[in-house]
């Protein structure tokens, strides 16, 4: 009986219901199973790009296939267990698979075999075509496991963490993972399911899906495996030379004469601004994507004083769409609104009823496009801020929505990609080389539409501090380079309180050292609200602050202004190999075991060791140097070699830094 042939380049495997196929796919392999009679036409986040033949034997024993590279090896036995192998013939990977035989334990004898099974892959029925799925793969006790996007928590090696794979607000599931054992694993699946990587097992889950898909490559070394990872799901585009300095973000600039005064004062006091941006209810409703002239008279005139002033201008827009909205019903009639089963025709409700978008139908990302382009784009604005793009539905119950794409249940987690997606492509349509947009979620692929992400509406505490840390680092392994995180925290921060100064200076250092440095929050006290919008809170620029506050971060942004080529060369590698700007230890030590350990200092770019200061009343922390390099502490030009840990001083106006061998991070003349 014969389970294994080849076809196309791929090695299929057919027995009893299931139907696999194992595909080389760049520097890796497409791995896809289903009990369907074949495949969907889906390729979610992956490209097509051209892929070397690989090298496919089939014996009695089973089958394999070598990647042209060499560098893995996938095996599959006659009863389907998959296992992956180096290139050295270390097993890095197996499926989890248990089973006892009552009979013959010769395979060939089918007839005469009784099982008892716990296999690797399974399919129950979701109803159609569609399965609950699971695949299960062998867990090891000393593996570490990094990437699979942002979460809100502090583990920056996520083994034993059991992750969601759904989008919400301050959550990003990227579901790529990268091993220290030699390989990364992109579960190539947006329906909404669960990540578990547990002691005795690893399992990938969905809870509607009509196939299992993953992409797994293996590398000697992290950056081997995320660079390949970044050739087959795409590189982040060059980022324009503005967005490396500082922006300046409140809750919320109600009208264009508050966002010119702030934009004169920063400019009259020489405070080095790149950006200004104007968050949400600028609008006259949700869904109208465009200024309310009430309050925003002559946009035009705006951004040629900011631009006069050298300043950029960003707008919010909201995938939502209000029933008061002048593109409600045609959007309604067009079905370019996402469906509810059951229930009000509605998924949001905030400051009235709204729908979302359905941005994974490529005509209302068209319609969404074409409004922003009227509106705002031919006024001069090339900066987007896309807000909700999980997206935050009211009730996340994800089996009462449908989309273009399908059941939310199968298909919800590419929505921010889309959304990301439809601003791109305007946007290059229009001229705009290098489009960035700011978005508060992500799936895999997003970074080659120009998504910078940040981190969501985190409350203002050390706790989630901490957690940023994390998450910034773990979206970088997961390929997504530009991210940011609102310095002070989103919900809270009295300007008032000396509490929340010590965590502004402290996030504010951290905020200096991201690929984007974006100052926002929701700060207390709040004023009163313009009638029929959300309130808008206290002053958040530099100035509302003690001057003790004012001077450091005054400092701190000409130190950002001071390493705007050092960075530029890290955004470039970024674009060039989808190389993190702010990575872990061991992405450049991987042979350091210590490395490995740190987890609470990182690199920002390859040269310039960070050490933030994450909790409340630390003065002094301790700093591991990684082996194979000469470090240079700032503070006091003294250096150490690699491979210590060393106590250092960190008082409230400073961060602990480390220079690489003598690198020449800053530019002398600005700081």
């Amino acid at each position: 009986m014969e389970f294994f042939k080849e076809k196309d380049g791929a090695l299929i495997f057919r027995r009893r219901r299931e139907f696999m196929e194992i595909r080389p796919w760049g520097s890796g392999f497409r791995i896809r199973s289903t009990e369907n009679k074949w495949f969907t036409q889906r390729d979610w986040a992956l490209l097509q790009i051209p892929t070397p033949n690989a090298s496919i034997q089939i014996t009695p024993e089973g089958a394999s296939i070598t990647s042209a590279d060499s560098s893995l090896t996938i095996k599959i036995t006659p009863y389907g267990k998959v296992s992956f192998f180096d290139r050295q013939g270390r097993l890095l990977l197996k499926e989890y698979y248990r089973s006892w035989n009552y009979g013959t334990k010769n395979w060939k004898d089918l007839d005469q075999i009784t099982m008892c099974r716990m296999a690797a892959r399974t399919y129950k029925s979701a109803g159609g075509d569609n399965y609950s799925l699971s695949l299960c793969f062998e867990s090891d006790d000393n593996e570490k496991i990094y990437g699979m996007g942002q979460y809100q928590q502090p583990y920056l090696n996520l083994k034993g963490c059991c992750l969601e794979l759904a989008q919400k607000n301050t959550q990003a599931s990227v579901p790529f993972m990268v091993s220290s054992k030699g390989y990364g694993l992109l579960w190539n699946n947006p329906a909404v399911g669960q990540a578990v990587f547990g002691m005795n097992l690893t399992e990938f889950s969905s809870q509607s899906a009509k196939e299992i898909d993953y992409w797994i490559t293996a590398g000697d070394t992290p950056t081997e495996i995320v660079e390949r990872y970044s050739d087959v799901t795409g590189k982040v585009p060059m980022i324009p030379e503005f967005a490396l300095g500082f922006w300046q973000c409140k809750l919320r600039y109600e009208t264009q004469e508050e966002v010119l005064q702030i934009a004169r004062e920063y400019f009259l006091r020489q405070i080095p601004l790149s950006v200004i941006v104007i968050d949400f209810f600028h609008w006259p409703n949700q869904g109208d994507w465009t200024f309310d002239p009430k309050y925003f008279p002559d946009p035009e005139a705006m951004i040629k004083e900011l631009d006069s002033m050298g300043i950029k201008l960003m707008v919010s827009i909201w995938p939502t769409v209000d029933r008061h909205s002048v593109h409600y019903q045609e959007m309604k009639e067009r079905d370019l609104l996402i469906r509810t089963n059951r229930g009000i025709d509605a998924a949001m409700e905030f400051y009235g009823m709204e729908s979302f978008t359905d941005v994974t139908n490529p005509e209302a990302r068209d319609f969404i496009w074409q409004a922003a382009r009227k509106n705002y784009l031919d006024k001069g604005v090339a900066l987007f801020w896309l807000d909700e793009a999980e997206p935050e539905y009211t009730v996340p119950d994800f089996d009462n929505y449908r989309y273009y794409d399908g059941q939310a249940l199968e298909c919800a987690n590419e929505y921010p990609a889309c959304y990301a997606r439809a601003f791109y492509e305007g946007m290059k349509e229009a001229g705009i080389e290098n489009p960035i947009n700011l978005i508060r979620c992500a799936w895999a692929g997003s970074q080659r539409f120009g998504a910078l992400v940040w981190s969501g509406d985190v409350p203002s505490t050390f706790t989630y501090l901490r957690n940023q840390f994390a998450a910034g680092l773990n979206m970088g392994m997961a390929g997504i380079p530009w991210w940011t995180a609102d310095i002070g925290g989103f919900h809270g921060g009295n300007i008032h309180d000396p509490a929340f100064h010590e965590l502004l200076m402290r996030w504010f250092q951290f905020g200096t050292f991201c690929p984007v440095m974006r100052l926002h929050g929701d700060r207390d006290p709040h004023k009163p609200a313009i009638p029929g919008t959300p309130a808008s809170g206290a002053g958040n620029e530099v100035w509302s602050y003690p001057p003790h506050v004012q001077e450091m971060m005054i400092r701190f942004i000409h130190l950002r202004q001071a390493m705007k080529d050092y960075l530029s060369q890290a955004m470039r590698e970024a674009h060039e190999k989808g190389t993190p700007v702010m990575k872990p230890l061991f992405y450049d030590f991987p042979e350091d075991p210590l490395a490995w350990e740190a987890e609470d200092v990182y690199l920002f770019g390859h040269d310039l060791l960070v050490a933030p200061v994450l909790d409340a009343g630390i003065r002094r922390r301790e700093v591991y140097l990684p082996v194979g390099a000469q470090w240079t502490e700032m503070a006091t030009g003294k250096i150490y070699s690699g491979g210590q840990r060393l106590e250092v001083s960190a008082p409230l106006e400073e961060i602990p830094l480390f220079l690489k061998n003598g690198a020449h991070v800053f530019s002398s003349s600005e700081i």
